[in-house]
């Protein structure tokens, strides 16, 4: 793997959806890079600092939400004299997002008063109005012709479809939960899941039309739900719980077929491979080395020798740390709080939230246990590449960890003083973007890399 070297950064960056270009907030300016050159191709000032960044879908405009003010504003690389600014005033914007066919662009007002849509096209705007949040609660077809918005009114939920063509209300329909959560369209856009906040478990599975599919409810008491996600073939539908569950439905007949759990001793008959992060001393041969005393006090690295990271093939049983968290506070770290599918839907990998340094990778071909990642660090995030089954974790330290179903391997960043704290991948696969905390750096990785190929010093 080859890395570049590291840019500044103060807030949001991320990948145009072409992967041509990287956008990087610094304080007020937004500055565009590009991928192969990394020089900077467009610089734009905003009026306050960058709160978040949203590349619209065909990578032309971009949008930069000013927390601080209440207005956004978007700017067009193939236009860069072109300018936008849509500011609510008094009503304020909490979140702002581009719509499917990147003409448009939805603002939520605070306190959730409305949603707006508005046009790049001409000066017509649509309202929707009570959204149920600003950030969530609002998802597109695949195809981008049609919008479902959540909205309460009279202490009940509802869902609006809208036509992206017309920006239209084609239907509206009530839905059975206490508290909405959160929507998605499923991958075929033939289905459209619900989930209910975590004081209850109920996921619903309604057709475009309103009607009913499904009501899936694992248990009563205790909370619910934590984590819910299509397969990106459409035929299952993952449900992580605040039971340490993993629940995994079929697209016919909405019923469970897989259940996992996540517990803190795995124990035989067990499959898994179970890679643990450890370090090795490099044991160098200074015999023939004449280092005077005070250069050894001086150089502690020297005596105590060095170390590289490496994965270790543990075997079964295995105790994995747990943390019990406190029952006097909300929010609870436990459940599955991280979840996602592989590219071919085969693997999904999981985090329990109670055991934040393990990373579970199952099979739901074979119904089992693939592989267990045990860090020395919570993870922080972990993403598929999104063209192979390619797995690519960090943990705030200074090294990229990986999984293919051949291996796992671990990658030293050669960045001085570059600890990984989140990572996103390209649209094809080529490039993993890194931050840290005041800077960013893109490592290439090849399609044909693999686990034997590769040690930590690679």
């Amino acid at each position: 793997m080859e890395f570049t070297e590291a840019y500044k950064l103060t807030g949001p960056c991320c990948f145009s959806p072409n992967s041509r270009y990287i956008a990087v907030a610094v304080d007020y300016r937004l500055v565009i890079r590009d991928t192969l050159s990394f020089k900077v191709v467009q610089l734009f000032s905003c009026l306050d600092k960058i709160s978040y960044i949203e590349w619209a879908n065909d990578s032309e405009y971009i949008l930069c939400g000013l927390n601080k003010r209440p207005m956004i504003q978007a700017w067009s690389l193939t236009q860069p004299e072109w300018t936008c600014k849509i500011d609510e005033g008094s009503a304020g914007i909490a979140y702002s997002r581009w719509s499917p066919d990147s003409r448009h662009i939805l603002t939520t007002s605070d306190f959730q008063l409305r949603l707006t849509v508005w046009s790049l096209l001409n000066t017509a705007c649509v309202h929707v109005q009570g959204p149920k949040y600003g950030s969530k609660g609002v998802s597109f077809t695949k195809d981008g012709k049609y919008a479902a918005i959540c909205t309460r009114r009279d202490c009940k939920d509802y869902v609006n479809l809208l036509s992206c063509h017309a920006w239209k209300i084609m239907g509206v329909f009530a839905v059975d939960t206490l508290d909405l959560a959160d929507i998605e369209w499923s991958p075929d856009d033939n289905a459209i899941v619900i989930w209910d906040s975590p004081l209850e478990f109920k996921v619903l599975i309604y057709s475009p039309d309103g009607r009913c599919l499904s009501k899936y409810q694992a248990y009563e008491s205790g909370l619910g739900v934590k984590s819910v996600s299509w397969s990106p073939c459409g035929q299952y539908l993952a449900v992580g719980s605040y039971d340490q569950m993993l629940r995994v439905l079929n697209h016919l007949t909405w019923k469970t077929f897989a259940e996992f759990m996540h517990l803190s001793t795995v124990r035989g008959p067990c499959r898994a491979a179970v890679f643990k992060e450890v370090d090795e001393p490099l044991h160098l041969d200074m015999s023939e080395l004449c280092l005077s005393d005070e250069f050894l006090q001086g150089n502690s690295d020297v005596s105590e020798g060095h170390f590289r990271v490496m994965y270790e093939v543990t075997e079964v049983p295995i105790s994995l740390p747990f943390q019990k968290p406190p029952s006097d506070k909300p929010n609870p770290k436990q459940g599955i709080g991280l979840m996602s599918w592989s590219k071919d839907s085969r693997y999904i990998h999981t985090r329990n939230d109670s055991m934040p340094t393990a990373l579970w990778i199952w099979d739901i071909h074979h119904l089992e246990l693939a592989a267990i990642l045990v860090q020395k660090d919570p993870i922080r995030a972990a993403a598929w590449n999104p063209t192979c089954t390619r797995l690519a974790l960090c943990t705030g330290s200074s090294h990229l960890y990986m999984w293919t179903p051949s291996g796992a391997y671990c990658v030293s960043n050669p960045l001085p003083q570059f600890n990984i704290t989140d990572l996103k991948w390209n649209s094809d696969g080529s490039c993993l973007l890194l931050k840290d905390k005041e800077s960013f750096c893109c490592a290439s990785v090849p399609l044909s890399l693999e686990s034997s190929e590769y040690s930590s010093d690679d």
